[in-house]
């Protein structure tokens, strides 16, 4: 693994647009993108008839490093990987661009192949995501990338020699495709994919990266006012794609250039893209569309600084959380703590038949103890607002849109009131019965904290005892307690009306061994 000291660029050099990211490593450790310039070259239109590209294109992307190479200057980054794709990769002049990018920048053009291509953005999706098996697509300007993988292990690859902007060059004459044309398009795209047996009916997931995908699931987002920000994950089904195909092709092309969530290098593209997501779900039979924000220049920047060798990092979801621990300065051990309680009580709850919870919302609810009222790092004073709005708002890699609603409620939870008002633009989201579960668990949450209110760890011990028609919490303890005592007392009506049973908290005082 290559020490990632403080900064790292990669530059994109795509048939559609050529990016600069850079990359740094934060005092705790986190590494987080700082940089993210795109600029529109479209060199694929450079590319003559012999598959030269012409004095116009290399003037372009001679232009574009070289501003590319002040902004690296200005940081002071040694290391910059420079890749290119489909349309410098079909160059047969890419030995001469080669040479001049060496002679005139301070770059090393590396030009990836097919496999490459797939490749990375395998690598980028299988560890930013839990799914375990899928079909991934990348549609590039020039080529289109597809794999299929399982158990997070790449079973097939193939690289397309076609993206969304050759798509328009050459079925498409003006900005928005006639129906003949789109038949045309449409029978292409069906004849390339039915060319490979392994996409036939494989009824998975598939996950989409690029800039056309994160424009399809934007404009989505932004058609049906989604609650929450955030692409990583995303998920649609095939109505809802063929919805945004209607909804542009009904549309002039002033009014698709203006349209929420498109970029507007992308107007006269994105129909050809969304095409190609269509037919590649038919032919997967998939259960659903899922976009992916990690891509090609992820997939390269893991291999060369995050997996030290490995294909695959352990646990996605894991590191998710160890990074919202380090960003929010979260304390470990009260933390490991509030776990161990927090599941003493939930084996008493179990035993006792007070209520039903299953092993799907154990692991919830020790997510959300990870990142239990994780706002007070913002403040004190609103710090359960803060926490459901810094967890609602995040990406949080290996985790749904869903999921991360479950574990912002949980870890937020203040009161009834204040879970009715984060739960209230999410209510579709979810059943009276998952409602009634998620406001249980944070209810428990929050007196697992109060058994550790003054961070010293000296509840031990939580057994639930039946007298007649009492519940007794008999909780065994090694130092003084009063503390704990006067905040847990706050939360027994909550407990009572939960389990439906008058409650009692008792301490005991042990020695510590």
């Amino acid at each position: 693994m290559r020490s990632l000291k403080e900064k790292y660029g990669i530059i994109d050099i795509g048939s559609n647009t050529i990016r600069l990211v850079i990359y740094e490593k934060s005092k705790s450790g986190r590494i987080k993108e700082i940089e993210n310039i795109k600029t529109v070259a479209r060199l694929r239109k450079y590319l003559n008839d012999q598959e030269v590209l012409n004095t116009e294109g290399k003037n372009i992307l001679l232009k574009t490093l070289l501003m590319f190479q002040e902004i690296t200057r200005h940081h002071k980054i040694s290391e910059v990987k420079c890749v290119a794709t489909a349309t410098i990769r079909q160059s047969i002049n890419r030995d001469e661009l080669i040479q001049l990018v060496a002679e005139k920048t301070d770059f090393t053009l590396q030009i990836l192949s097919g496999y490459d291509e797939a490749f990375y953005g395998f690598l980028a999706v299988v560890n930013s995501t839990p799914i375990q098996e899928g079909v991934t697509i990348d549609i590039g300007g020039g080529s289109t990338e597809v794999t299929y993988f399982k158990n997070r292990e790449m079973i097939h690859f193939h690289s397309f020699p076609f993206g969304a902007l050759s798509l328009k060059q050459d079925f498409i004459s003006s900005n928005i495709p006639t129906a003949e044309e789109m038949k045309q398009l449409t029978q292409f795209i069906q004849k390339q994919f039915e060319s490979l047996d392994w996409l036939r009916e494989k009824q998975v997931p598939i996950v989409a990266v690029g800039g056309s995908a994160r424009n399809v699931v934007q404009i989505h987002q932004s058609l049906v006012n989604y609650p929450i920000t955030g692409i990583h994950q995303y998920e649609m089904n095939f109505e809802e794609i063929n919805f945004i195909k209607k909804h542009l092709s009904s549309l002039e092309f002033d009014h698709i250039l203006r349209t929420e969530g498109l970029s507007k290098d992308r107007a006269d593209i994105i129909l050809p893209a969304i095409e190609v997501f269509k037919e590649l779900y038919s032919i997967v039979n998939a259960k659903s569309f899922i976009f992916s924000n990690k891509g090609l220049r992820d997939g390269i920047f893991m291999e060369e600084c995050i997996l030290n060798g490995e294909k695959l990092l352990p646990d996605v979801l894991d590191k998710s959380f160890s990074d919202l621990e380090k960003d929010y300065d979260v304390n470990i051990n009260h933390v490991n703590h509030i776990k161990v309680l927090v599941n003493q009580l939930v084996e008493q709850i179990n035993l006792y038949n007070l209520y039903q919870i299953k092993y799907g919302d154990i692991l919830d609810i020790n997510l959300a103890t990870r990142v239990y009222n994780l706002g007070q790092y913002i403040g004190e004073e609103s710090s359960s607002q803060h926490t459901f709005y810094l967890l609602s708002n995040r990406t949080i890699e290996g985790l749904s849109h869903k999921d991360r609603i479950k574990i912002a409620l949980m870890a937020s939870y203040k009161n009834k009131n204040s879970f009715k008002q984060y739960v209230k633009p999410f209510l579709e989201w979810f059943s009276a019965d998952e409602l009634k579960k998620l406001r249980f668990l944070g209810i428990l949450l929050k007196f697992a904290n109060s058994l550790n209110a003054s961070k010293r760890e000296v509840v031990k011990n939580i057994e639930f005892k039946l007298n007649n028609d009492d519940l007794i919490v008999q909780l065994k303890c090694i130092d003084d307690s009063t503390v704990e005592e006067i905040e847990s007392e706050k939360q027994i009506k909550q407990l009572e009306k939960l389990f439906n049973i008058t409650t009692y908290i008792h301490f005991e005082k042990h020695k510590s061994e």
